[in-house]
């Protein structure tokens, strides 16, 4: 199980700890419409998962935004999904308050499904740990990062640099 902490506070990652190497786990969450999303979803395309607690905070917008921003570079086959907790009206007027297009926004909210299969719920909040996958075509998970305090930035260059090592294979 992987250790982080919220705010200086120890929180508890209910769940198993995803690792490089391991076949990416399955999820269903919900989409800014409502309709739900699964990992299949996104067969046969790279995945970068950005894992955030809220959309409305500085740090998780600013990753996000990140993200968003570097899409163009990653390329076609390279799909980014960021993960809350946060309602999916929240998010849809989030984006289009921050005009990020690039980036889909997902919502874990209603059962914790992505939450529970990566190991990042944080029991004590009901929110999503902050964190980084990369899935690659091949649903192989090629890089990960448990941010070890959730109001700290995770390390961009290094899941950019992933994301692109995993699209050129």
């Amino acid at each position: 199980m992987a250790h982080v902490t919220f705010k200086g506070n120890p929180m508890t990652l209910p769940g198993t700890e995803v690792k490089v190497g391991d076949k990416a786990p399955d999820f269903k969450v919900l989409a800014n419409d409502l309709s739900e999303v699964t990992l299949a979803d996104s067969k046969g395309k790279v995945r970068l998962i950005s894992v955030v607690p809220s959309l409305d905070t500085g740090v998780c917008s600013t990753q996000t935004n990140k993200f968003n921003s570097e899409a163009a570079s990653m390329g076609d086959n390279v799909e980014i999904l960021t993960i809350s907790n946060d309602l999916p009206f929240a998010q849809k007027r989030w984006c289009g308050a921050n005009e990020v297009d690039a980036v889909r926004t997902l919502s874990d909210h209603r059962d914790l499904s992505f939450g529970e299969a990566y190991g990042v719920t944080m029991k004590e909040l009901r929110l999503l740990a902050r964190s980084i996958f990369v899935v690659d075509a091949n649903d192989i998970v090629t890089y990960v990062e448990y941010v070890p305090e959730g109001t700290d930035h995770p390390d961009y260059e290094k899941a950019i640099e992933a994301v692109k090592q995993a699209a050129s294979n």
